[in-house]
């Protein structure tokens, strides 16, 4: 939100400086994110003086030039070449001295120097208005009125003053704040400085001639609806010092009318909306919805079809004529040739509102307030404001008595509050009388009070004062944050927390991934349904931003996917990324969130170099990562499966007590070509809950090294083709878990050499006693218990 320091200067005088200001508005919650200087001019006039012509000749070198003598005040007389047909002696103008840049209506802007034009010397410019910013005119010179001072600076005869502009991040719950008004009342209540409200004491019912009858068939919708009729308006571009007041802020003028109603909605936060009266048929306006499915055409020339639920101004034949709160339509919009209006100040719904601006994708400077919530108690004030400020910019009289549809008055918010309540979550006793101070200045009403507390009436428009708690905040924002002072003690309960930490964990990964060359990505939780397996399980946006943001995500995959392909389509093919995250969906009607973690590679596994050809990662380098985060980990009792086809080609399985807990495997041709990624990418899900679950069941012991040497046996073995290795793995490791310490295959073999059906495995079993050495004896035992069981429970047959 922009708000102008000037502008603020016509609701309170506070002597303070625009950097004084920036510190309060932060202060109090209204975060000043940045403060710029601005100038309504270009330049702001700077170096440019009311000079006096006192001579002015013919040059002696050319038809078309004089040669003036200026007095500029500067205890010098100043010669000037002019080109200007209507420069004459005697005369008040507008002087740029040497070094001054000149800022242009139209071009760039340039400097004057000291020069030497046909021959003769050139020490500065007698300026038209075109030249210096203030016009587009340019048949001559500006030439001022004789009681202009001689030596004064242009900017202060022409009553131009520098501006601070100030971008206010306004939190959502601040409606009330959303205007100079509003903002004024902040740095009133921290000042105890009274706010000067507009003086409307001059609107007058000249006539009832253009009354325009009201009916309000959706009171829920609009609860309060409030018009004027003005006749005999001229539309015009606005007067200087109300462009200029509208540009400070960004507002671009349009007409007198529009930038009237404009200036009312940034003055005290009350959007209005001007219809051509003529307009509307049947001199009666219709707040009602239209059917499902109405055409209707708004300023923009866009047709949109409308929702039954979206709110309408329509005409006396029910023919809309402005989506209510949001946006108007192109027929009854302020055109050059109108000359009577209707003028519309309303209290809507603030629901109703922002679901048609979400509906439409439609926001506006009247939207952003309404939905929001504006105050029910300022449109009729704000009615008589607009009309006066109409009345002065493009003439017209006040054609009817102000209609006021308002059958249910809001009724101020009541709170009571305890003293007791107030100390404890502020930190400090703050005196009663301060407390009931800042209470008054934030215009909230004491209408009792106790040794114990207040009870107080919160005016409507402080839509974000519901609560006990919320006037304790206000309190605390006004008296100041930094008059808490830091307590020396500091009291809390020690709580046993589960070891290690998910935040722990989650850096070990981190800093072990990122040592080996993986990037970190953070993706959007929200993406598209097409992205969906199961549409029926995801969790549908009910008010989507778009459409390729209408589900929760079920699935990290798609996300690196994205990653990838924007990577991918800016010369960046290798990747190796990771990212922690959570995934949702819809079962049995409950909603599950859960914590995943997920790890992706494609292109090349590393650069290339003049010893080494870099050569494309494969499934088998994924692995090798997804194993050491698990040794990392110490997580070793994962049995290992193949996944089914699906959103992976191929891949494996991990699972912890029978329960998955990792995939990994190369992402399917499908789901690349969803994303139209064009290289093979190999990823990795793991359920990051069960991660942190097995690892706080891990605990680190100290075990010395063992003194005694290892052993290596092979064997070779033909088994059936739908047995796996880690199939023989566990049978391993169940016939002997205290001395096997490791079983790896170092050949595999399958073709037509062997019998059908059957493949070739060769293993390795390392052994190790802790406590001696191994026998021969002892070996072959071992070996033959191995054999057995491989040849009973697995069809192995050993091979000599």
């Amino acid at each position: 939100m922009k708000i102008s320091y000037n502008w603020l200067k016509d609701f309170i005088e506070t002597g303070k400086t625009p950097g004084e200001i920036s510190t309060i508005l932060t202060g109090t919650g209204l975060e000043v994110e940045s403060m710029e200087k601005v100038q309504p001019i270009a330049g702001g006039l700077e170096g440019l003086v009311i000079g006096f012509v006192r001579e002015s000749g013919q040059h002696p070198n050319a038809d078309r030039l004089r040669i003036t003598k200026v007095d500029a005040g500067t205890g010098e007389v100043l010669q000037i070449v002019c080109g200007a047909p209507n420069v004459a002696a005697g005369q008040k103008v507008v002087v740029a001295l040497v070094g001054t840049t000149v800022y242009p209506t139209a071009g760039e802007p340039f400097k004057i120097n000291k020069s030497k034009i046909r021959g003769e010397v050139s020490e500065g410019m007698i300026c038209a208005s075109d030249e210096i910013g203030l016009g587009t005119d340019h048949d001559g010179i500006m030439v001022l009125d004789e009681d202009a001072e001689i030596g004064a600076l242009a900017k202060d005869h022409f009553n131009i003053s520098d501006d601070y502009l100030y971008e206010i991040g306004l939190t959502p719950n601040r409606a009330d704040a959303a205007s100079h008004l509003g903002t004024a009342r902040d740095i009133s209540a921290f000042l105890k400085i009274p706010v000067k409200r507009p003086d409307v004491s001059a609107f007058k019912v000249e006539d009832t001639s253009r009354t325009i009858k009201v009916i309000v068939e959706n009171e829920q919708a609009a609860p309060r609806y409030s018009g004027v009729t003005i006749s005999g308006v001229e539309v015009k571009d606005s007067p200087e010092w109300l462009k200029e007041r509208l540009a400070v802020i960004g507002v671009r003028p349009i007409n007198n009318i529009v930038d009237a109603t404009n200036y009312v909605l940034h003055d005290l936060g009350q959007p209005l909306h001007a219809f051509d009266t003529d307009a509307i048929t049947g001199n009666t306006v219709l707040v009602k919805n239209c059917p499902e499915g109405t055409l209707f055409k708004t300023l923009d020339e866009v047709e949109r079809k409308l929702s039954a639920d979206d709110l309408m101004i329509c005409d006396g034949d029910g023919k809309p004529m402005c989506i209510a709160g949001v946006f108007g339509g192109i027929g009854s919009g302020i055109k050059s040739g109108t000359k009577n209006i209707f003028l519309e100040s309303a209290w809507f719904n603030a629901v109703s509102i922002r679901k048609t601006s979400k509906r439409h994708g439609l926001k506006t400077d009247a939207s952003f307030r309404f939905e929001r919530g504006t105050d029910p108690d300022m449109t009729v004030f704000a009615l008589k404001r607009a009309a006066l400020l109409i009345q002065q910019v493009a003439g017209g009289k006040i054609s009817s008595e102000i209609s006021d549809n308002y059958p249910d008055p809001v009724a101020p918010f009541a709170i009571d509050v305890a003293y007791d309540h107030i100390d404890r979550l502020i930190g400090k006793a703050i005196p009663h009388g301060e407390i009931k101070d800042i209470l008054t200045a934030l215009e909230i009403n004491i209408v009792g009070e106790t040794g114990e507390g207040l009870s107080l009436r919160v005016p409507p428009y402080r839509v974000d004062i519901t609560r006990d708690v919320d006037v304790v905040e206000e309190i605390l924002r006004i008296y100041g944050y930094n008059n808490i002072e830091i307590p020396t003690q500091v009291r809390a309960s020690l709580n046993n927390s589960i070891r290690p930490e998910k935040d722990s964990v989650q850096a070990l990964l981190s800093d072990l991934l990122t040592a080996n060359g993986f990037n970190e990505i953070m993706s959007n939780s929200l993406t598209k349904s097409a992205y969906s397996a199961d549409l029926d399980k995801a969790v549908k946006i009910l008010n989507p931003l778009s459409n390729d943001l209408d589900v929760m995500r079920q699935t990290m995959m798609y996300s690196g996917l994205e990653a990838i392909a924007y990577n991918q389509n800016r010369k960046n093919p290798d990747l190796k990324l990771y990212e922690f995250g959570k995934v949702y969906s819809l079962e049995d009607e409950k909603y599950i969130e859960t914590q995943r973690f997920a790890i992706f590679v494609s292109g090349d596994n590393g650069a290339e170099v003049w010893n080494r050809k870099a050569g494309p990662v494969s499934f088998y380098n994924l692995k090798a990562v997804v194993d050491g985060l698990l040794g990392k980990l110490n997580i070793t009792d994962v049995s290992v499966e193949d996944s089914a086809p699906g959103e992976l080609a191929f891949g494996l399985q991990y699972k912890l007590n029978n329960k998955l807990f990792v995939t990994l495997g190369a992402v399917s041709r499908d789901a690349l070509r969803k994303i139209d990624v064009g290289q093979e990418v190999f990823y990795a899900d793991f359920n990051f809950d069960m991660v942190l679950k097995a690892a706080r069941k891990n605990q680190i012991v100290y075990k010395e090294l063992s003194k005694f040497p290892t052993v290596r046996r092979d064997l070779s073995m033909l088994v059936d083709k739908a047995v796996t290795f880690e199939q023989l793995k566990q049978i391993a490791q169940k016939t002997e878990r205290k001395v096997l310490q490791q079983v790896s295959v170092f050949d595999v073999y399958q073709g037509d050499k062997l019998p059908t059906g059957k493949k070739s495995y060769a293993l390795s079993f390392v052994l190790q006693d802790d406590e001696k050495t191994l026998t021969d004896k002892s070996i072959d035992a071992l070996m033959q218990k191995l054999i057995y069981n491989l040849q009973s429970q697995a069809g192995a047959e050993i091979r000599r």
